[in-house]
């Protein structure tokens, strides 16, 4: 479908065609309308499209439904046909599915393509989808003959600025902040890497604490002492080899 602009009450706004997000931004009170919402939520997060198809094919049953509600059949048999219907199509499904030889990057990019054709990216599906395969196979695991992927191993960091041909698929981790001094590289080749789940900082103590200090010679020492024990995190840090340090 095309584009819709959203406007809320405090005037920010959104351009989107995805189903889920549209329904997101609405004021809805109904129940009915509410469950709605979840449904196009669930498929965008299992799926990541078909939203708006899940959300008329369910406005659908649920209309459906009250001509059967209209003609005295009671809900628990309405359900209970539903639930048969169900069966049905899913078998009929895997009937007419296909196997896809995952080595086969033509149809895995084609698969791709298709899904991105109406997403605001149309205009660099070709590339988009070349890295959304690559970012795929990188992070698939083969189980018991059968292919898994975990898509919380893949992860979308957006920058302000360039274009969707800019974007590049790292084989890593990205942490998105800056360097804590200006004349540290910002390149590192063999990297070995420290990960501390504290700052490099003095802990305060956990008991509420007061130092007075009524000599400048006295807060000097204070200082120096804070300097040296920082230094001694450092050389211990430095003693295991690491020359790239991430801290908390």
């Amino acid at each position: 479908g095309m584009d819709k602009m959203l406007v809320d009450s405090l005037g920010d706004i959104t351009i989107t065609n995805d189903g889920a997000t549209i329904l997101d931004k609405m004021d809805l009170q109904h129940p009915a309308a509410k469950m709605l919402v979840q449904i196009a939520k669930g498929q965008d997060e299992e799926v990541g499209d078909g939203t708006k198809t899940a959300v008329i094919f369910a406005g659908e049953l649920l209309k459906q439904s009250e001509e059967l509600l209209l003609k005295e059949i009671h809900p628990t048999t309405i359900l209970s046909g539903y639930k048969k219907a169900l069966e049905v199509a899913i078998d009929y499904l895997y009937k007419i599915s296909e196997p896809i030889d995952i080595s086969d990057r033509n149809i895995l990019r084609d698969i791709a393509k298709t899904a991105l054709t109406s997403k605001a990216v149309h205009g660099a599906r070709d590339y988009i989808a070349d890295i959304s395969v690559e970012a795929v196979l990188t992070v698939a695991e083969n189980r018991d003959g059968r292919w898994y992927v975990d898509l919380d191993n893949i992860q979308i960091v957006k920058k302000h600025g360039g274009s969707l041909l800019d974007t590049k698929l790292v084989r890593g981790v990205v942490l998105d902040k800056e360097v804590v001094h200006p004349a540290m590289p910002r390149r590192v080749e063999g990297a070995r890497i420290a990960l501390l789940d504290a700052p490099l900082e003095i802990e305060k103590p956990e008991i509420d604490a007061e130092i007075r200090i009524s000599d400048p010679t006295y807060m000097r020492k204070f200082l120096e002492e804070e300097e040296n024990i920082l230094s001694k995190y450092v050389e211990k840090i430095a003693s295991t080899g690491a020359n790239v340090v991430v801290c908390q």
